[in-house]
């Protein structure tokens, strides 16, 4: 693509404590097919010198915008913060600990460009740790409404979206009943204000991950999502017996972690 032409796509990064790791996850950008981007960086309070990675790439990179909150706000607010810079096309999220795989960009916008009539479009995700890949996920098209019982039908991370759709619904909501649920929360709202999405078949993204991870799930996240299955099903007219799904998240805390390690697992590769 040619430099002197206006990029189509922001990136929208959240950086906290990711000093370690955030190299990588901008490589992974520098190192896309499509180059028609700018990346905006919000530094949440992070108490290493993830500020100091930041800045040595916007020093060395003209379509890099830093930002950083005085305090820790947590991430929906802090993307709301990015969202303020985006005057693109397309808004895309990235994490700073993760990688997105170099095709990545070049599938979400040909897929975009080529299908007016959705404005959400994500893939599933490699999961990876120290010791290598240990999970692949795999998209099913077409998300629908009924998609939204079991949980979030998007991958977050890995998304793209129309811009128009985050300022139809306000960006993300800021509300302590939505933390580790903002996604979640979004995707409901744009649905439930008519906007549709999609799930590319094959990974277009490597998410660094633990793979006991939900033994760090607390019960407040747990609850969090009871709360937006609950007020999402209404938002978007799921059936009125959908909502004994709401009680799952916290049935899913109450199991021990040894088994519900070996579910999700199963699930996951389902």
């Amino acid at each position: 693509m040619n430099d002197e032409m206006k990029p189509r796509i922001a990136v929208i990064m959240g950086i906290y404590n990711c000093a370690p790791t955030l190299q990588e996850a901008l490589d992974s950008l520098y190192a896309q097919t499509y180059q028609g981007f700018k990346i905006i960086l919000c530094d949440d309070g992070s108490k290493d010198n993830t500020y100091a990675v930041a800045q040595s790439y916007a020093d060395k990179h003209d379509n890099i915008i830093l930002i950083k909150n005085e305090k820790n706000m947590g991430l929906n607010a802090t993307l709301n913060r990015c969202l303020e810079y985006a005057d693109t096309e397309f808004v895309a999220r990235m994490d700073g600990d993760d990688r997105s795989l170099p095709h990545r960009f070049e599938q979400e916008v040909n897929f975009l460009d080529e299908h007016p009539e959705f404005a959400i479009v994500s893939g599933p995700m490699i999961y990876f740790d120290e010791n290598g890949e240990f999970r692949r996920g795999k998209g099913k098209g077409e998300v629908r409404k009924n998609d939204f019982v079991d949980g979030s039908p998007f991958c977050h991370a890995p998304c793209m979206v129309r811009r128009e759709a985050y300022e139809k619904v306000g960006g993300y909501t800021v509300d302590h009943k939505l933390l580790r649920v903002e996604d979640y929360h979004l995707w409901f709202k744009m649905y439930a204000s008519g906007y549709k999405g999609y799930m590319l078949e094959k990974p277009i993204y490597e998410m660094r991950d633990d793979r006991n991870a939900v033994a760090r799930r607390t019960l407040k996240g747990r609850m969090n999502e009871a709360y937006v299955k609950h007020i999402g099903y209404k938002m978007i007219g799921l059936p009125w017996w959908t909502q004994v799904f709401c009680v799952v998240p916290i049935l899913k805390g109450m199991l021990p972690v040894w088994l519900y390690n070996r579910f999700h697992q199963n699930v996951r590769k389902g």
